[in-house]
Parts: structure tokens; sequence; C-alpha cells
């Protein structure tokens, strides 16, 4: 913690001046200093009634906004102090620091007063396919069918979208590009060291690929380009293997003979102009700030001199969610006038990870996996919310420590896939640094969705997936994702307490070591190998990422199905019909498994079937000897879940009207 911070942290008296301040602004119409923070919102096209008109209940019809929001930063703000490199940043006139995101809004007529904003994951509108059952098109909002079931607009929720990834342009444009940027400025002159990492797909069969790096090159001298087939394996350069400058930002790569498919190439190499990636996170904290609160004819979300938003939720899925967590970890959830921004966070899928955003040539877009872009600093220390040491380095550390000190922290709720326990080290938000239990704090609720793969589509089909050994998962969280909204959106408003966390846990034995011989048991067509991507702690103060030590990885413990324990069971895997798991493995590496995708294993028909093959788990006939009985064990899951809040009334009728039907579980 800087000087200023702790300056900062511990001047009570002056931040209670503050609060007043702000709460007077607010009451009496002055402009609130966090008001200030955005200094243009320029609105581009405003389409009403938007979605071809169509009508979402009692809520009306809804009205599209696209816009460009300019904001400014004190870099001697303490509450700026993570934002890497932000004292070496250009200024304006009034010595502040400024950037511009593209902002997309959609308001229901009647909206129910939650401003509901979605981090944007690479640019992309995820909202809709992850909570509204909405197709691909989501991301355009033009059509009526783009909005998917509507559940979003006909529950009233205000949505919002802020650009804050800086290596994305921004729109620019009156329609709203499909993806949403932020532009930040550039320490235009200063080098230093980068790295970049390719994996090509099978499709990319061509000896000779062309790349982007993510920064021009400062000199093309030490420049340096290497192969290895894994993470964990030594870096080579095979014969065969070459580069060439295109242009400064631009490679060529000629990839040597008798590579695997999906080997890493890494460039390391002097780079210039780093941008000031850090600044995404106060975009989102400043814009949101402002629609929330600022009453100006500008805000599209104001009427009558004030904004109509009583309450300020935010959801990140998979990427954003994890700057969701480093937004939470580097005290972005403070305004200018020391009030929590959010009042709620749904983090979907972040596994124990965060981003390399605010850092000297950062990489937001970096996607860690099971054997890509491994070796980036997204998940040290700490992973967890509560504090706790790491004994590698006597450093004691919480996701929630700045926010407890200026009494701004979120109440959160995070929502995993199984995969994320496999691949991005979902263990460790509930873990020390040890692999012994931590408890969650009262502000958080963890929930792990049993047989999910990373991201799974609500028309989502197991289905055959190239090099993977099992069909794909078709498990959609979407119901699930309704319900934790609506429980999340009392939670901030009336203080009800929200659904129980429903997450493995050390303290009650279901989480294990990988390769823990309770995992499958006996399972064999699993292909199970004690597959977990490990967790190392790295240093990569010279350019090149060094392993200093590893950090415990567990998985959850599986019944003798195969599904795992402790977790949510939707009522597809509670009355299953097969096995899904939350990794597929590999076919080309047995130790190996698939990038974000789950598997399903059916189960046998009968019993003299299973028997035949040598599968331990029973067989459906022996299971729900009639139609009635599948049907009424569907029925059970989704009372139980529904009973829980974990499944809303109409999702809980929905999936047994798919059971009888026959498309709960969608095999192919």
């Amino acid at each position: 913690m800087t000087a200023a911070v702790e300056r900062f942290f511990f001047q009570p008296v002056a931040r209670a001046v503050w609060r007043a301040m702000g709460a007077l602004a607010l009451g009496g119409g002055l402009l609130a200093p966090a008001v200030a923070q955005v200094t243009r919102f320029e609105v581009l096209s405003s389409e009403a009634p938007a979605l071809q008109a169509r009508s979402f209940g009692e809520r009306g019809t809804a009205r599209k906004t696209v816009a460009r929001a300019t904001f400014a930063v004190d870099p001697a703000d303490p509450r700026n102090a993570g934002i890497a490199d932000i004292a070496l940043a250009p200024r304006d006139a009034a010595g502040r620091v400024t950037a511009v995101a593209d902002v997309v809004i959609l308001q229901p007529e009647r909206p129910n007063g939650t401003l509901l904003v979605e981090v944007p994951n690479r640019g992309r509108k995820l909202i809709g396919p992850a909570y509204d059952d909405a197709p691909a098109t989501y991301g355009r909002l033009q059509q009526a069918a783009d909005a998917g079931a509507g559940f979003l607009l006909a529950q009233g929720y205000t949505l919002a979208w802020i650009g804050w990834q800086g290596d994305l342009p921004v729109s620019g444009g009156s329609k709203g590009a499909a993806l949403l940027g932020l532009n930040v400025p550039v320490l235009a002159g200063l080098t230093g060291p980068s790295r970049d990492e390719w994996v090509f797909t099978p499709k990319q069969a061509e000896a000779v690929q062309t790349v982007k790096l993510a920064y021009p090159a400062a000199t093309r001298e030490g420049a340096r380009l290497t192969v290895r087939p894994r993470a964990q394996d030594e870096r080579t350069q095979p014969a065969g293997l070459a580069f060439r400058f295109v242009d400064d930002q631009t490679l060529e790569i000629t990839r040597p003979a008798r590579q695997p498919a999906d080997a890493i190439y890494e460039f390391t190499y002097t780079a210039r102009d780093p941008q000031v990636m850090g600044l995404g996170l106060a975009a989102l904290r400043d814009v949101a700030h402002y629609l929330r609160h600022d009453g100006s004819a500008a805000n599209p979300l104001a009427h009558g001199g004030q904004s109509q938003m009583r309450h300020l939720l935010g959801t990140g899925i998979s990427q954003s969610g994890r700057v969701l967590r480093d937004f939470v970890y580097l005290g972005f959830n403070e305004s200018a006038d020391h009030r929590p921004v959010y009042d709620g966070l749904l983090l979907q899928i972040p596994g124990g990870r965060r981003s390399f955003t605010s850092a000297r040539f950062g990489q937001p877009a970096r996607n860690p996996g099971p054997n890509t872009d491994h070796l980036y600093p997204v998940d040290q220390f700490p992973m967890a919310y509560e504090a706790s040491t790491d004994p590698q380095t006597g450093r004691t550390d919480g996701l929630l420590q700045r926010c407890r000190a200026t009494a701004s922290c979120p109440r959160i709720m995070q929502v995993d896939s199984e995969y994320e326990m496999w691949a991005s080290h979902a263990s460790q938000s509930v873990t020390d640094a040890r692999g012994h239990h931590l408890a969650l704090p009262p502000e958080v609720r963890a929930y792990l969705v049993a047989g999910t793969q990373h991201f799974a589509a609500a028309d989502a089909v197991a289905k055959p997936q190239p090099g993977c050994r099992l069909p794909t998962s078709p498990i959609y969280p979407g119901p699930l994702m309704r319900a934790l909204l609506a429980g999340m959106n009392d939670w901030v408003a009336s203080g009800a307490e929200p659904p129980a966390s429903r997450y493995p846990s050390v303290a009650d034995g279901t989480l294990v070591r990988a390769g823990d011989p309770v995992q499958y048991r006996g399972i064999a067509a699993l292909g199970y190998r004690g597959h977990a991507v490990p967790s190392f702690r790295t240093d990569a103060a010279t350019g090149l990422p060094r392993v200093l030590g590893e950090y415990p990885v567990l998985v959850p413990r599986t019944d003798a199905d195969g599904i795992a324990e402790g977790a949510v069971r939707l009522p597809a895997v509670a009355a299953p019909r097969a096995t899904y798991v939350g990794w597929n493995a590999k076919t080309s590496d047995p130790a190996g498994i698939c990038t974000q995708l789950g598997a399903t294993l059916p189960l046998a028909a009968t019993r003299a079937e299973r028997l035949t093959s040598g599968d331990p788990r029973p067989s459906l006939a022996e299971r729900y000897p009639t139609p009635d009985a599948y049907l009424a064990a569907v029925r059970a899951a989704a009372w139980r879940l529904e009973r829980d809040r974990l499944l809303l009334p109409a999702d809980a009728q929905a999936a047994v009207r798919e059971a009888e039907a026959g498309t709960l579980a969608r095999l192919r």
C-alpha cells in the first residue's frame, strides 16, 4: 500500500466530510463530485421503440441509446493509485487524464429502478445469451428476436454496457459497433519488455502465419521466438522455426515441422508506446456512477433533474468477470464522494483469476486456458475474497482488503462453471494459498454449477468436438442466473438474505486433490487422468516469465455417477440421463483437457448393457422404471431448486415441460 493510499484510508474525518458533501449535493441539486468525473456525455443515436417495437409486458417497449462518455481522472487522487503509469500519462489543462468510452443503453419505458451494467467481454455483449436465452445476434440489439426470452427487460432492468478495454477501438459510429472499446492515452516513447503468445488451431494449417504484436517493437534487436508443446515444457528453437518483421507490429512466423497442432509460440521483444490500460477500471467506476446519479439533461437515464436509477448492479462473464475481481481488489468501487459505486456484482465464470489490465504493457485480452496464455499474471495472490497469508512470500492480502478500508465493498455473487475448477483454479476463491478451507466473507456468495462447461448457449446440444474424447456438455445455467439476479436485486434493495452459497469446500470434504481415488470411481469411459491445470506463482520482471512456485488446486469430489458434489445441480443433472462433467479429455494428450469444454457420457439403457460394457453407473431402466418415474425425479429436483431460490417458478415449470417433451438433456 502506497503512502498516499494509507493517508487516504486512515483519514476518517475527511472521508466523513466528503460523504456529507455528497449527500448534500444529491439532496440539494448541486453537482456531486462523483458526477464531475464524466466531463462529456455525447449521445450518438437514440432509437425508440427499439427491437422492432417489441413489447415487454407491463414494462412496455425499449429505448436504445448509443453514446460516448469522456471522463477525467486526477492522477493525485488515491482512488486512482491502482492505475499503472497514471502519473506518466498526458494531461488536460486541468491536470487530469482523460479517456473516452463507448456506451450502449437499453431501457424499458417503465424501468424498475435498477441499472444493470454488463462489463463487455472483449467488447461483446454476453448478458443476453448468459441470462436471457438470447441468440448470438444479441450483440446487435436490432431485431425483436435479438432480445431472446426478454426476461431482463420484462423485469424492468435498465441495461448498460461501458467500454473498458483499451486494446479495442472505440466505435465512433452512430449505430453502435459490435465491439465496445475505450480510447486511452499512449505513453509515447516509453519502452520495455513485452511478450506475445500464440496457439494456432488445426484450421490454421499453413506453415507461415501472420500475427499482430500487442505493442509495436521499439527495436528488432534481441527479439526471440520459441516453441514448446505445453506451458510447463522447455522453450526450444528447432530447425525451421523463424520469424520476420512485416512492420513494427506485424510478424510472419514460419513453423517447424512435427510440432503439435496446439504448440505454444512465444515471442519476447522490447516494445514501445504502452497504453494506460488501467483506465478501463476507472471507466467502469466513473461512467456507471454518472449514469446512476447525474440529474442533468445529458444523462439519458435522468428525468426531472434526477436519475431514475435507485440501485446499481454490475455483471461480468469470463474475461469481464475476472476484470471485476481486479476492480474490487484495486479499490475502484469507491466514488469521488466516497460511496460504493456498485451495490452488487454478479461474476460469472471468473474462477480464481483476475486480469492483466492495469500493468505497463498490459494485455487485457489475454485468455488463460489449459495450454494458452498460462504464464501471464492473471492468477497471482491473492485469489480469495477473505484475507489469508501466502506462505511463499509471507504476504497477507485478500480481494476485499481495500474496499473494506473505505467501507465501499459491494455485495458479490460468484458463479462458476465446473470447468473453472479444472482449468481456472476456481477452488482458490474458497481456499488459502496452502489449500486449506477459507470461509467466504458475509458480503460474498458463491455457486458452482455441476456438469457445466465454460459457456453454453440456451440451445446447446451434446455433440462431438474434434480433438475431444466425448461429446460436449449441453447444460445451460441461464435459469440459475435469472434466479440469482432476482436474489441479488432483493439483497441490495431490501437487505433480504440471498440464496445460500452452494460451492464445494474443504470443510465438508467436497473439495479434493485432482487425481484423488474418490474421483470417477470406475467410470473408465470418461478417460480421467487426474486433469487439473496447475497454478504457478510467476515473475515477469525481465519480460520472460519465470515460475517461482506453485499453489494448490482442488477439484470437486464426485458421486457414484461422476457428478460434482457440493454444487448446484440443475434438473437435467439432478435427474440425470447422462454423466455431465466440466472437462473433456483431449484425444492427443491423455493428461490434457479441451479448452472451455465439458463432456457428456450417456447412461446405459439397461442393466445388461451396462454390465457388458463394465459401466458401474445404474442404467436408465434401473433408475426410472417408467416414464412417470423420470418425470417425478425432474419435478422433485425442480421443486428443491425453486424452494432454495435457485430457480424461479417459471423456470422450474419449464424444466418439467422440457422433460415431458424429451428436450431437458439434449444429446446429439
